[in-house]
């Protein structure tokens, strides 16, 4: 991949299949604009506030030298802790990410923890070389992921956001009466549906919502129809491939009615 985006597909251990768009060159580097701008302000200010208190300080020359190391240990704390920070807090995003609508992500579609973050962000001062990103742009041009060095240390991806899923958000995506069935519906409002996760009902309710253009909807419907059935205490046997959609949603009906 070179400047254009393309999609990733990343399976779950559900056989479900998610598509994630990897974003090419240009969105980076309007984030990198973002995220260079905010850090100079930073740098300024702090610069600032370190030389005003230090010429309120200075009387010797060993004042000089601590007011100097402050200044030093600053500078470089907010060069590399600015996008180690931000990404580890707001979960792979810097400002300029989060403006640009993209995230980082790791390679298997989970997000990245410290340890990634640390990686692909000290590998950062490899990719300026020798000056204004220069290995990294030609890193990025080249991969098919437009990964850069710190990417492909770190086993990261950067990729377009696609929203936080949550419970609120699903419940004004209304479930097609098709799926729903008075029977089912009656026999599921019995089950134990609270014993299910926020993360296992949006795992329910994003397939309903794409299991249109996945070929094996009917399997994939059984085999997470069972797990949360499990989840439940509840026997396997209670589902079929020919009732799973429907018992799905009639799941995500019960929960969101109970929550």
């Amino acid at each position: 991949m070179s400047q254009a985006d393309e999609f990733l597909k990343i399976d779950t251990p559900e056989n479900v299949v998610f598509d994630y768009e990897v974003v090419g060159i240009g969105t980076r580097f309007i984030a990198a604009i973002i995220d260079t701008f905010l850090l100079s302000v930073l740098l300024f200010v702090v610069s600032l506030t370190v030389l005003f208190v230090g010429r309120l300080w200075l009387t010797d020359d060993d004042a000089v030298g601590w007011v100097l190391a402050l200044f030093t240990l600053l500078n470089f704390a907010l060069i590399w802790g600015y996008y180690i920070f931000f990404e580890v807090m707001w979960n792979g995003q810097s400002p300029g990410k989060r403006w640009a609508g993209i995230r980082v992500i790791r390679r298997d579609g989970t997000p990245i923890t410290l340890t990634e973050a640390i990686i692909r962000n000290l590998v950062r001062v490899v990719d300026f070389l020798p000056f204004g990103y220069g290995v990294g742009i030609v890193t990025m041009f080249i991969h098919p992921q437009s990964a850069r060095l710190g990417d492909l240390a770190a086993g990261t991806l950067v990729v377009r956001e696609q929203g936080d899923v949550t419970i609120s958000s699903l419940a004004e995506r209304p479930i097609s009466r098709g799926y729903l069935t008075p029977a089912i519906e009656g026999q599921v409002q019995a089950w134990p549906v609270e014993r299910l996760t926020a993360q296992e009902i949006q795992l329910a309710a994003d397939f309903l919502q794409r299991r249109h253009s996945l070929s094996n909807q009917h399997t994939l419907a059984f085999t997470i129809a069972q797990r949360l059935l499990t989840k439940m205490e509840l026997p396997e046997s209670t589902v079929t491939e020919s009732n799973a959609a429907t018992t799905l949603a009639s799941i995500v009906k019960a929960y969101r009615e109970r929550g």
